[in-house]
């Protein structure tokens, strides 16, 4: 199985989780990437973002923690 283009890593009951995750979804929606979201208190290996969400990544690197801007995004999976 391939890995999603995108993945949020988020925590319940975060507003900011919330609010990137609407993002990456209309983003990802448009464009056709795969999107998914990890829950970082589900994981032990995510730790190290636990101060740091949201965070999202794209293909594998890190694109942006706390906000997601929607252009930043598009330009990412461009």
């Amino acid at each position: 199985m391939t890995q999603p283009r995108v993945v949020v890593i988020v925590r319940d009951g975060c507003h900011l989780c919330v609010d990137a995750v609407a993002v990456a979804q209309r983003v990802c929606a448009e464009t056709g990437a795969d999107f998914a979201t990890l829950d970082v208190d589900a994981d032990p290996a995510l730790a190290e973002h636990t101060d740091h969400v949201p965070v999202t990544f794209v293909d594998g690197r890190r694109l942006a923690i706390w906000f997601l801007d929607e252009e930043q995004l598009r330009a990412a999976l461009g």
